[in-house]
C-alpha cells in the first residue's frame, strides 16, 4: 500500500480519494469520538487509547471515502457534484482502491489490537458497517443509519478501550450520535437528491421528500434529549449544557439555512455540524477541568 500511495505523480488522486483535501468528515467523526472517550474516563482519556482513537478516526475516514467511491464508481459520473472524482474518471483503478481500502483497515486493525478483546470485537463490527455503507444505497432509504451507527460505534468502542465494558452512558451517546449522523448526511444527501432520483440511488433526502427539514430537526431534537439525559446521568455540570445549547443554537441555524430550498445552503448546514459537535466535545474538556 505504501508503494501504491507514494507514486508521487499520481499522489493527488489518492489524496482525492481519501479527501485529504476537505477534513470536515473527518471531524465529523472524531469528535463524537471524543465524547466517548471523555465521558468514559470522566476526563482526560489515557494517552495510549486518545492516540490510539485518534489515530484511527483519521484512517476510517479515509477508508470509508475509498470505499464509498468504489461501490458509486459507475453512478458518480452522473452526479454533477461527483463526477469528477478519481473512480469516475478512472485516474485510480477500482483494484487500487481495493488495495487501498483493505491497507487502511489493516493499519486500523493493527492500532485496535493495543486495547483489549471486548474492543476488538466492537471494531469488527465498526468496519463491517462501515463497509456495507455505500452499497445500502441500493437496497433501502436508510444508508445514512447505516452510517451513523458505523460513526457512532467509535463510541462504545471507546468506553471498552477505557474501561473494558459499555454502560447505559456510552448507548445512550451512540443513539445521540447515530440520530445526528442521520440529520447532518440527509443534508448532505438533499444536494444530491434530483440527481439520485433520475438514477434510482436510495437515501433519507429520497424518503422525506417535502418533510425533509421537518424530520431532520426531530432527529436532532432526539440527539439533545439523549445527550441531556447523559448529561442527568453523569451529574455533569454548566459547561457541557452551554455547549448543548450551543449546539441546539446550531441547528436551529441550520433549519433556517434548509428553507432556503438552495443546494450550497444544504451543503452549509451539513458543515455547520462540525461546529455542533465540537461545542459538545468542548463542554465535556471544560466540564472535567
Amino acid at each position: 500500500m505504501i508503494s501504491l500511495l507514494f507514486r508521487w505523480p499520481r499522489w493527488p488522486h489518492f489524496k482525492s480519494l481519501m479527501r485529504l483535501e476537505r477534513p470536515v468528515g473527518t471531524y465529523l467523526l472524531l469528535w463524537p469520538t471524543l465524547w466517548g472517550l471523555w465521558l468514559a474516563a470522566e476526563g482526560l482519556p489515557r494517552l495510549d487509547v486518545l492516540l490510539i482513537f485518534v489515530a484511527g478516526v483519521y484512517l476510517m475516514r479515509a477508508a470509508g471515502c475509498v470505499i464509498n467511491d468504489y461501490a458509486d464508481r459507475k453512478v458518480d459520473g452522473y452526479v454533477e457534484r461527483t463526477k469528477q472524482r478519481p473512480l469516475a474518471t478512472g485516474q485510480i483503478s477500482p483494484k487500487e482502491a481495493l488495495v487501498l481500502f483493505f491497507g487502511l483497515c489493516l493499519a486500523a486493525f493493527i492500532l485496535v489490537l493495543f486495547t483489549n478483546g471486548y474492543t476488538i470485537a466492537l471494531s469488527i463490527v465498526a468496519v463491517l458497517l462501515a463497509a456495507a455503507y455505500p452499497f445500502m444505497k441500493r437496497y433501502t432509504h436508510w444508508p445514512q443509519a447505516v452510517l451513523g451507527a458505523a460513526f457512532a460505534m467509535a463510541i462504545p468502542m471507546g468506553f471498552a478501550a477505557q474501561t473494558h465494558s459499555t454502560n447505559l452512558t456510552a448507548w445512550l451517546t451512540f443513539a445521540a450520535a447515530v440520530c445526528m449522523t442521520i440529520a447532518y448526511d440527509t443534508y448532505y444527501a438533499m444536494v444530491d437528491r434530483e440527481d439520485d432520483l433520475k438514477i434510482g440511488v436510495k437515501s433519507t433526502a429520497v424518503l422525506f421528500g417535502s418533510w425533509d427539514l421537518a424530520i431532520i430537526t426531530a432527529f436532532q431534537a432526539v440527539c439533545v434529549g439523549l445527550l441531556f439525559a447523559v448529561g442527568l446521568i453523569n451529574n455533569l455540570n454548566s459547561p457541557f449544557y452551554l455547549g448543548l445549547a450551543i449546539m441546539t443554537g446550531l441547528f436551529i441555524y441550520q433549519n433556517h439555512l434548509g428553507r432556503s430550498r438552495e443546494n450550497n445552503n444544504y451543503f452549509k448546514a451539513f458543515i455547520n455540524n462540525h461546529w455542533a459537535a465540537l461545542s459538545v466535545w468542548i463542554g465535556l474538556l471544560v466540564n472535567y477541568i
